[in-house]
């Protein structure tokens, strides 16, 4: 969740990642290298002691495995300044290798293909504290009115081996996870899933809940504070839902009636990309000391009780003070992010374009296509076009700011393209059960499209996703009733049919690099604005 930068910070991160220069540590860290290719993970158990007043983790995961190949050396991912303090398989200490960051554990043996196995990864320290969440994270160590320990996760990027040891590659999630959490007895740990148990001693509570659905290491999360619950069952498609919803005290009465969007964003995202996809480990809104973040079934929220993006409409156009942003684009990423997920951070705009449209999405089930139109449309005003959506692979370097309102429009533009909203409301639907709980790349959405809408979307992905510019409709009028037209700005073969206004009618054209005619009668026409394609006159 890069989420919704200024405009001057966005500036500064694409001059950035336009300027960087890849060491070793991004390559051990973005790329399946063959100490994580020989082992697929299986389950986590993370066990985990959180003390505020020093800001210190201590604790271990235990990383459970079946063996792919025939190796006996495994990368453990674990970030400065945390320590790995011991690694034990069998009840026996193993010897581990460290370069900074990833950590080279050798087995005493080769493994048996087919095996299942596991090992115990024991940890300590002063974990990264985050500086901005959630855009620079680590642990938020806050307080809130009450002056009690408000403290919290946010790793997307970064990565979850920010605050615990885990196999930190978006590739292969984990099938099922235990988290276990102690925390002073008067704080409370709300993680993923479920609470399965509360234990207790005279001066510590542990909190164990229990993911059963595959999650993503960045989804996992820890949010501790002086909480109180509510909740409600909601009844969906695949029956009744419980949505569970964890507030500090001071804020309980705000939050019964702003989280109220939380079951509307159920029903219309249910009807729009088809059931929530982890009715096993409900669904969960926390209050974090951040802006938030989509944690799976955990959401995590800091939208301070407002709508809009903190009281502001990011569209300009009013729309989108109508819901809380936060409720909403959080929480489709339930769908786009953690049910499907990227495996490689390059290509981030499969979670953020497609979560960035579901806020168009929300208020066309609730206000009409007319709203969600110009909705999204005015997000355009945050589009930059400044360095490709799609980033730099086996490197852990994601692309554009643009994945989220260049993305969305991109997204919508599509959705001009197929001309049939109950087809398009089927291929979103069918994404999300063609790639259930599945790690995918740009290119099996890009043929999933293709192959859903009929339509060969090849240079239209070429222009949108891997390309800076923005086609222009160039043009110019001859003997008052003709107009002649061409793309320009735009990549090889790119010939996308566009709306055009002419005549006081709606009329299809398809645009290439070669000048054609059309016969009008009036020299005064238009794009149809739900098409993301500049205007310009031949001079």
């Amino acid at each position: 969740m890069n989420k919704y930068l200024s405009i001057l910070a966005l500036v500064c991160i694409s001059s950035l990642t336009a300027q960087k220069s890849y060491t070793r540590q991004d390559t051990l860290r973005g790329s399946i290298t063959p100490e994580r290719a020989w082992w697929d993970l299986t389950y986590y158990h993370l066990d985990i002691e959180v003390k505020p007043e020093t800001k210190y983790i201590s604790g271990s995961t235990t990383i459970q495995y079946t063996v792919l190949e025939a190796k006996d050396v495994l990368q453990v991912d674990l970030q400065e300044p945390l320590q790995i303090d011991s690694v034990i398989q069998h009840g026996k200490t193993l010897k581990v290798r460290s370069e900074k960051n990833a950590h080279f554990v050798s087995l005493e043996k080769k493994q048996q293909p087919g095996a299942t196995d596991s090992l115990h990864v024991y940890y300590s320290g002063h974990p990264r504290e985050a500086v901005n969440a959630p855009w620079d994270g680590g642990i938020s160590w806050k307080t809130d009115a009450n002056g009690k320990p408000f403290i919290a996760s946010s790793c997307q990027g970064l990565g979850a081996s920010v605050w615990w040891p885990n196999k930190d590659h978006m590739y292969d999630e984990v099938d099922s996870m235990l988290i276990s959490v102690t925390v002073p007895k008067d704080l409370m740990n709300v993680s993923n899933g479920r609470l399965r148990k509360v234990t207790s001693d005279q001066i510590t509570k542990t909190y164990h809940w229990f993911v059963s659905n595959p999650i993503n290491n960045y989804g996992v999360n820890i949010n501790i504070g002086d909480y109180v619950h509510f909740g409600e069952s909601y009844e969906g498609e695949k029956g009744p839902l419980d949505m569970d919803y964890y507030v500090l005290r001071n804020h309980l009465e705000k939050a019964k009636k702003q989280f109220k969007d939380a079951p509307k964003m159920m029903k219309a995202f249910e009807h729009w990309f088809g059931p929530y996809p982890f009715y096993e480990d409900s669904f969960k809104l926390v209050e974090v000391p951040y802006l938030g973040m989509e944690h799976q079934s955990s959401v995590t929220y800091g939208n301070q009780y407002k709508n809009g993006y903190l009281g502001k409409d990011l569209s300009g156009t009013g729309w989108g003070l109508k819901f809380d942003f936060i409720i909403i684009h959080e929480s489709g990423h339930e769908w786009f992010a953690n049910n499907i997920t990227y495996k490689d951070a390059a290509d981030m705009w499969i979670h953020e374009s497609f979560t960035a449209y579901s806020e168009n999405l929300f208020l066309d089930y609730y206000y009409g296509k007319e709203a969600s139109a110009a909705y999204v449309i005015g997000t355009r005003r945050s589009i930059r076009n400044d360095t490709p959506i799609i980033g730099t692979y086996n490197v852990n370097q994601e692309g554009s700011g643009d994945m989220y309102y260049k993305g969305a429009n991109m997204l919508h533009t599509l959705r001009q393209l197929v001309d049939n909203d109950d087809k398009w409301r089927t291929i979103l639907r069918g994404l999300n059960k063609k790639f259930y709980h599945q790690t995918v790349t740009t290119k099996q959405i890009e043929s999933f499209l293709s192959d859903s809408t009929g339509i060969d979307l090849s240079a239209f992905f070429n222009q949108y996703l891997r390309d800076t510019r923005i086609p222009v409709l160039e043009y110019e009028m001859v003997d008052k009733n003709k107009l002649r037209y061409r793309y320009s700005n735009i990549v090889k073969d790119f010939d996308m049919p566009i709306r055009i206004r002419v005549n006081d009618t709606l009329q299809w054209i398809q645009p290439n690099a070669t000048w054609q005619t059309l016969a009008v009668i009036d020299k005064e026409w238009s794009i149809d604005p739900n098409f993301n394609v500049n205007k310009k006159e031949k001079r």
